[in-house]
């Protein structure tokens, strides 16, 4: 899963205000974040074949660690304990809702993957499949998307009208964004995956920050949409 993520952590800033969009966009990529550096240094594995499922070309055989049931609690917990150490208030809230929202990548992908995510070491590997078919997959990332950006958009204070439009063409660009990554020409090699998905979490949590910072009003704990 890409861009259904990216749902979960916009729906996820109102139950938190004092933890900024940009560090939701990292929490439910994390664990991937993780992969693509364990990839770039050759300690977990993919394969790029062309047509493996419809929705990408990413033979995912090896990743014990990043995605495997116990490694992904261990990493959420930590990515949680490391937010939480920024905030100053209702810390044990903030651990709970930024971990919850870590470890909600691999619910997600469980969804999506085909039996790649072991449930232990590199065995007893699950995952429903959803992404061998687009017509399933690409609905179910876009819903999760738009539910997450119309939950943001009712809590969120709004500069002004053009801001507004602002955010939502952001949306639109995660939407384009899966389009690609469902379509597009895979990478050429699994290093060179792992170099550009990384880069493409970065990109996103910056621009995140970036639309927070110009389009909205920070609003305070428990507000609504006005």
């Amino acid at each position: 899963m890409f861009i259904g993520h990216y749902g979960v952590s916009l729906a996820s800033r109102p139950l938190k205000p004092s933890v900024p969009l940009w560090v939701w966009f990292i929490a439910v990529q994390w664990l991937d974040v993780v992969w693509s550096i364990l990839v770039f240094v050759g300690i977990e594995k993919l394969r790029i074949v062309p047509g493996f499922t419809e929705a990408n070309a990413f033979d995912l055989y090896y990743m014990p660690y990043s995605h495997s049931f116990p490694g992904s609690i261990v990493l959420s917990l930590l990515f949680g304990a490391i937010v939480t150490m920024f905030v100053s208030e209702n810390r044990r809230a903030t651990f709970l809702l930024v971990a919850a929202a870590s470890f909600s990548h691999w619910a997600l992908d469980l969804i999506v993957h085909v039996p790649d995510l072991p449930m232990y070491g590199d065995r007893a590997k699950v995952g429903f499949g959803l992404w061998r078919s687009v017509a399933w997959s690409f609905p179910l990332e876009l819903s999760l998307l738009c539910l997450g950006a119309w939950l943001y958009a009712r809590w969120a204070t709004f500069k002004n009208a053009s801001s507004r439009y602002l955010y939502w063409s952001f949306v639109v660009v995660l939407a384009a964004l899966q389009v690609i990554v469902n379509f597009g020409p895979p990478p050429s090699s699994d290093e060179m995956a792992a170099v550009v998905i990384l880069a493409l979490f970065i990109a996103l949590s910056l621009l995140a920050a970036w639309i927070e910072h110009v389009a909205t009003t920070t609003a305070p704990a428990g507000s609504t949409h006005k």
